[in-house]
């Protein structure tokens, strides 16, 4: 289990220095391939995939493989000798900057990397372009304040003691612009519009200006990575930390931590616009009180601070991107903390839909951080990608948890159920921080080819979640309270925990049941439809609603859910934390194959695809898992093992039963075959 501690320590600690997080990184290869055995039929009925489906199996393309992240490529890469050397270790592309060093002002490193896109060209590999010296997105490097010291991101804190209570200063001191590994350095407001019109000015200008031949061609993507409002403390490096940090803006000791709300220059005037009132008169029910009036001025403030994000800083950036031939991506701070999202975004799942292609940062490469947070990180950016109507999801991922402070590397074995589970979630843009310096070709094959095998049958699948699962950020806008202290659940209201709680404990519960959903905010629900009763919503169709405890839908969402009910739609509303939540009920509602034994630390993917069914089945634990299928469809299933590339039937699953055997960390594909065949 990943503790919140623990996980902070090394949430903070992406240190995205050359050689920063390599030099940590030993261990040995451990490699478990995972089997299903077939009954009730096995042998008969097709042994192979559709023609185009195995051919891609068998050799996946560039475009199916994972992109490796490379800082300031060195001369040696940028040459077709130096790509080729990554291709032949099974990479796809790579992920790419100019070099950190004189940050977009050097023209030798600007020329390195040129030369970087142009072997990358020639050699048919993918590109896509990293947005910031280091992180978090939005500083240019520190241009951008360089160009304008008022594009600083505000706070406006609070300080009950003092005769007047408010003070507007920048929001540095306690935040995660001086609390990350990378370094401490003044950041931009994300919600100032000049400020981001300068960013992408300094930006992604820069990189068009020098790379226009390769937009919308071999550059496909840019990257944005842990943008944030920052006036919210989630935590301070320890000391010994702080010396190894590269200090670029000194910290002013003095600066009090106080509970502090991100704040722009025309809030109150578009505060006023949207609400008719003056945000500035009611401002001390952003910090505190109880009533009903204080609830519903937090609740007005974080949805425009949400669409402000949403709009000013993603918007911007996808906007951009669509005219440069180019797609939008990244992803954002603490997607795994449902309360951090009010502070850092507004609404974390609003700014991932305005991305084309939304992402997710996975730190852990111990697959069983799938069954305790990490369903939520990659829940998220797959709902947002699902609801806008695209498909594809970016994971950057690495076993920087592993290796901090001197552990071990993540071994094979557990870097392959890693990217499993998150396939199984919906990912297929894999964006490595794992080390191919340090581990053999032979290992790194094996890694690229399971991505490229996986993502081979599932990138043109179509995801089908039945379920859906309540986002309760609406409730959290009403409830949350800043606090100068380190932001934690135990510091805001019971309410607010019990929402939170009861939200964790059910996604965790569908997850460890192999019970695909998505999840969706009051926005989604309130312009959901109801047809033939289900509930249809950004163009899917579900067919039943989980609602966390302590839920209150505003009055859209509450209609369209009571428009489903009265349809025959199934509402599961939650008490206590999970309570109340038939998980059996919602699996044969959903239409899921059931294991017979249960267990938690299986994870299943549903799909489908040209007539097919497909499931992706990986055991995230570390025990031998035997048990049976239940509930198939009648058809032919052929079995794919990831890990090994073995193709062979599983039969035609005539009485709905398959029976499975996986051994630890170890995945398989079942491919329900098109009923006219391959």
């Amino acid at each position: 289990m990943i503790r919140m501690r623990a996980f902070y320590s090394y949430r903070q600690g992406k240190g995205r220095a050359a050689g920063g997080i390599w030099g940590a990184i030993i261990g040995e290869v451990v490699v478990i391939l995972g089997w299903l055995a077939g009954a009730h039929g096995a042998g008969q009925g097709v042994s192979v995939l559709p023609d185009d489906w195995g051919r891609a199996w068998e050799q996946a393309g560039v475009e199916m493989r994972p992109l490796q992240i490379v800082h300031g490529p060195a001369k040696s890469m940028a040459s077709i000798e130096g790509i080729k050397a990554l291709k032949d270790i099974g990479l796809g592309g790579i992920v790419c900057n100019v070099h950190f060093d004189r940050y977009m002002e050097s023209p030798e490193h600007w020329e390195t990397l040129m030369e970087t896109v142009r072997a990358c060209a020639e050699g048919g590999m993918r590109v896509w372009i990293y947005d910031e010296d280091g992180y978090p997105s939005g500083a240019a490097g520190g241009l951008v304040l360089k160009r304008n010291r008022d594009f600083e991101a505000q706070a406006l804190t609070y300080d009950a003691g003092r005769d007047e209570p408010f003070v507007l200063r920048p929001a540095y001191e306690h935040t995660h612009a001086s609390n990350n590994f990378y370094a401490a350095r003044r950041y931009p407001n994300l919600i100032d519009d000049e400020a981001m019109a300068c960013f992408v000015e300094l930006t992604h200008e820069a990189y068009w200006e020098r790379l226009k031949e390769h937009f919308g061609t071999t550059i496909e993507a840019f990257f944005t990575d842990e943008p944030s409002l920052m006036a919210v403390n989630i935590g301070q490096l320890g000391e010994d930390v702080r010396k190894r940090v590269r200090v670029v803006d000194p910290v002013d000791e003095a600066v009090r931590p106080l509970p502090s709300i991100p704040w722009v220059r025309d809030l109150p005037e578009l505060y006023r616009q949207r609400y008719g009132g003056d945000i500035m008169a009611v401002r001390t029910s952003l910090f505190t009180g109880d009533g009903p009036e204080d609830v519903r001025v937090r609740r007005q403030f974080w949805s425009l601070i949400s669409d402000l994000t949403a709009q000013r800083y993603f918007g911007r950036l996808q906007e951009w991107a669509s005219a440069h031939k180019v797609a939008s991506s990244g992803h954002s701070l603490w997607e795994e903390m449902p309360l951090h999202h009010v502070p850092l975004e507004g609404n974390a799942l609003k700014s991932l839909m305005r991305m084309d292609i939304p992402g997710l940062d996975m730190l852990s490469s111990d697959p069983e951080a799938v069954i305790y947070t990490g369903w939520l990180t990659a829940t998220l950016p797959a709902s947002a990608a699902l609801f806008n109507g695209g498909r594809r999801v970016m994971t950057e991922v690495s076993d920087f948890s592993q290796t901090l402070g001197g552990g071990n590397r993540a071994s094979l074995d557990q870097m392959q159920a890693t990217a499993g589970w998150q396939a199984a979630l919906g990912v297929t843009e894999f964006t490595l921080y794992y080390d191919y310096r340090g581990r053999s070709a032979d290992e790194y094959q094996r890694y690229c080819s399971y991505v490229g095998r996986v993502n081979s049958l599932l990138r043109s699948a179509e995801p089908c979640p039945g379920v859906l699962l309540y986002y309760p950020i609406y409730d959290l806008w009403g409830e949350y309270r800043p606090v100068g202290e380190t932001l934690s659940l135990e510091s805001q209201s019971e309410r607010a925990r019990r929402v939170v709680q009861s939200f964790m404990d059910l996604g965790q519960g569908l997850v460890r049941r192999q019970v695909a959903f998505a999840v969706a905010d009051h926005e989604l629900l309130g312009e959901a439809a109801v047809r033939g009763g289900r509930l249809v919503v950004g163009g899917r169709r579900f067919g039943c609603l989980v609602v966390p405890d302590g839920v209150e839908l505003p009055e859209a969402a509450r209609g369209a859910v009571g428009r489903f009910e009265t349809a025959g739609g199934r509402v599961f509303r939650a008490t206590g934390r999970a309570e109340g939540v038939d998980f059996e009920a919602l699996r044969q509602v959903g239409g899921y194959p059931a294991l017979t034994p249960a267990n938690d630390r299986i994870v299943m993917g549903r799909f489908r695809r040209e007539g097919g069914v497909i499931l992706l089945v990986v055991n995230v634990g570390r025990e031998r898992y035997s048990g049976t299928l239940t509930g198939m469809e009648e058809r032919d299933w052929v079995v794919g093992h990831p890990e090994s590339g073995a193709v062979e039937a599983a039969g035609s699953a005539g009485d709905g039963r398959i029976d499975v055997r996986l051994e630890p960390r170890s995945s398989v594909v079942l491919v329900g075959l098109p009923s006219e065949g391959p």
